[in-house]
């Protein structure tokens, strides 16, 4: 690969992935083994093609800036990445740290609302923090690099990175859920909207699973009013992706580990202990969402229906400490061991504990040894981004044995659909799944358990780090192909001289913010003397037709432009008239459904000084162009809201244009009008320009086949853009000219 194709990697993540270690009575930095890290690390190992020449590491350090630059200075760093440390004050990363990301977004995007705490100054220290990370990264990045943002602490931080430098790439992953927009607007309206637009900044947005990206993408619809078609969201800044990328795991890591010898004596060791009774295994973080006291009440309600099982069965179940600082974790430990020795104290005999409960961490091989020998897992968290046990605990199952019980509210169900799926809130159906599961013929265990660990080995972490950087790439191709160009002097020239040495041409014209002004108004927009000379002048040149095609009723444009020799189209498609003849519609299109949305509409205007409804024959559009801008915004987005699901399942189409929402038909477009009318009047120069997202078929069909122009500075289909509508109006007289 050419060196200047080779672009510095910088990660970054709210915290390093540095651990410190004493050796020789002084601190040491050394790499970390987490998740991402591995990831990465083996990544690199197995590509080939590597794009990637330095790697950094940019996060927030739990160290005192004296130890740090005491490790550099004696040059005992043994990191694959060059590692910049960001330090905060340790009151202001509380308040972010502790406050905002923990106690507001982390309870919030998993779907436990009562426990959000909405704090000014927390949302102020998040916001600085991230300006923090901004200001760190733009010290020393470059035009060339790949930045790659990991998480919920840094959703702002990408925007700030375009705001400064517009070309550089960015990629940002959310590792936990990104939950309904009824959940989401919670949220203050302006932190919405900061978090939507830093998040934004990214070329790609990656998240676990579909569901997640789709919330994601109808919050930016309802927040910030952006389009979206095939996960692509389309703003001034550029084309932003969203996409899934399920996480994966190191399955040969897991898998080979029963050949470890610390394994194979912590597995005798278990075996000694439990003998044959069979073992039930769950690990934790301490986090309320892993409902680790549901699943108590799911195994108390499995062992009052099963007193069979009693003696024949063990819980072994492990909570890692996780973020102590934070009371209600505190709490939550304390409802667990309560929990605990409430069960244990019903059901235990002088031989049996139904509960083996662990408070502390578990070593890789401790683990290991705890997957391979449990016949079954319970890994029932209550909403959980992804949930890596879960995968962990299959590709650990080496003789292909063993049962996963699975929360189907984690982001693993999407991917583990062999497991024995279950509703976390239902004590009485996990009991059931947990006798289920002890029952299960081995024959069966192995079928479901070999089917899961293919789908893990072919998607494992490698891939998915592949798989994101790839499209990453691709999404930056695509941003090229789609980007503004606007025309220029030369490019006008060039148009003009094709035009001029067509033998047929063909013309397709947008009405209202191509030829004439948005007026606040429909009726105000009449074409004046000067637009009419300029159409009779071009319309009347020889081998030359010209299309005015536009979303306007028919009756209007039949009194406005009918006397020209043009041909018109209106509402997108509904009415066509060919010069000369009369109007033709489309009779068949079952107009039964605009009572409904009319009344809808209406009760809109009502609701929204400024706003009118505008009823066409076979579409009706509510326009909020003269309405208060921020009350119009908030009405649309709940009128577009309410008509996605009012017109759900029928032959409706929802159009969220300029200031204007429309409905119509299904079946008609732009796009198909335009197609017709090349079948009717064939060309070997044709030209299309309009300014609003109807045009957007136009521009499609012609890509490859025409000179698209898009009026506005937005990104587009169509291969060129002028500022404006006087630009466009001038671009039209230099072909008048010609």
């Amino acid at each position: 690969m050419d060196n200047e194709n080779i672009s510095r990697l910088i990660l970054v993540s709210n915290r390093l992935p540095l651990k410190a270690v004493k050796q020789d009575g002084k601190t040491v930095f050394t790499e970390s083994d987490g998740g991402l890290v591995s990831a990465l690390k083996s990544y690199f190992e197995k590509n080939v093609d590597n794009r990637f020449g330095e790697k950094y590491w940019v996060g927030a350090a739990d160290f005192t800036e004296k130890k740090w630059q005491r490790a550099v200075n004696t040059g005992k760093l043994t990191t694959t990445y060059k590692v910049e440390p960001l330090f905060v004050e340790d009151k202001v990363f509380d308040r972010y740290y502790n406050g905002f990301c923990n106690a507001t977004i982390w309870p919030l995007f998993h779907y436990f609302p009562s426990f959000v705490e909405f704090r000014e100054e927390d949302f102020n220290a998040y916001e600085e923090v991230n300006r923090m990370f901004r200001d760190k990264l733009l010290a020393f990045i470059k035009p060339g690099d790949t930045i790659w943002i990991h998480d919920y602490h840094l959703m702002m931080l990408p925007g700030m990175i375009r705001e400064a430098m517009p070309g550089v790439t960015i990629g940002f992953f959310l590792h936990i859920p990104f939950p309904s927009f009824e959940v989401f607007r919670m949220l203050h309206r302006e932190w919405k909207k900061k978090i939507i637009n830093g998040l934004l900044g990214a070329d790609l947005i990656g998240f676990h699973t579909s569901e997640y990206t789709q919330h994601f993408l109808k919050t930016v619809t309802m927040v910030s009013g952006l389009d979206h078609r095939y996960r692509e969201v389309f703003n001034k800044k550029g084309i932003v992706k969203a996409e899934l990328f399920p996480i994966g795991i190191d399955f040969d890591k897991f898998h080979d580990a029963k050949n470890r010898e610390g394994v194979q004596n912590h597995k005798r060791q278990i075996k000694e202990r439990f003998g044959e009774a069979k073992i039930i295994f769950s690990v934790d973080r301490l986090d309320y969402t892993k409902g680790v006291t549901h699943r108590l009440s799911g195994f108390a309600r499995f062992l009052e229906l099963h007193p069979e099982w009693k003696g024949k069965v063990v819980f072994i179940m492990v909570v890692v400490p996780s973020r102590q600082i934070v009371s209600k974790y505190n709490e939550r430990r304390k409802m667990i061991e309560e929990q605990v020795g409430r069960i244990n104290g019903k059901y235990s005999t002088l031989e049996w504990q139904p509960i083996i409960y662990r408070y502390n961490n578990l070593s890789f091989e401790e683990l290991c040894a705890l997957y391979q020998s449990a016949d079954v897992a319970l890994i029932t968290p209550l909403r959980d981004g992804m949930n890596l046990v879960s995968k962990e605990y299959v590709a650990s199952r080496a003789d292909h044995d063993g049962v996963l019980i699975l929360s189907e509210l984690a982001g693993a169900a999407n991917e583990l659909s062999e497991a024995m799926l279950v509703n976390p809130f239902d004590k009485s159906e996990v009991a059931r799944k947990i006798e289920a599961a002890l029952t299960t013929s081995v024959e069966d265990q192995k079928k479901c358990m070999m089917k899961m660990q293919h789908r893990l080995r072919e998607n494992d972490v490698v891939n998915w780090v592949a798989r994101y950087f790839q499209e990453l790439k691709e999404i930056k191709m695509r941003q090229k192909e789609l980007g503004i160009r606007l025309i220029d002097r030369n490019i006008s020239k060039n148009i003009a001289t094709s035009y001029k040495s067509a033998s047929k041409r063909l013309l397709f014209l947008d009405y209202d913010g191509t030829l004439v002004p948005i007026e606040s108004r429909p009726s105000l927009a009449r074409p004046n003397p000067e637009l009419l000379d300029l159409l009779i002048k071009i319309s009347t040149t020889p081998s030359t037709e010209v299309v005015i095609i536009s979303g306007r009723n028919f009756k209007i444009l039949e009194e406005w432009l009918g006397h020209l020799p043009v041909h018109l189209v209106a509402e997108h498609g509904a009415s066509f008239r060919l010069k000369g003849d009369g109007w033709q519609h489309y009779t068949d299109i079952d107009s039964s459904w605009k009572g409904l949305i009319k009344s809808t509409f209406d009760s809109y205007e009502a609701r929204t000084p400024g706003s009118f409804v505008e009823e066409k024959e076979y579409t009706i559009a509510w326009h909020y162009r003269n309405a208060d801008e921020e009350l119009g915004f908030i009405r649309s987005r709940e009128l577009l809201d309410n008509l996605y699901h009012l017109v759900r399942n029928t032959h409706l189409n929802v159009l969220d244009g300029h200031k204007v929402i429309e409905v119509r038909a299904a079946g008609i477009d732009k796009g198909i009008a335009t197609g017709k009318l090349m079948e009717l009047f064939p060309a070997d120069f044709i030209f299309a320009m309009g300014d609003d997202k109807t045009d957007e078929d136009i521009f499609n069909v012609l890509k490859g086949r025409g000179v698209t122009v898009k009026v506005g500075n937005d990104l587009s289909a169509a291969e060129y853009n002028v500022r404006n509508q006087r630009e466009a109006f001038r671009l039209l007289d230099e072909l008048k000219s010609n």
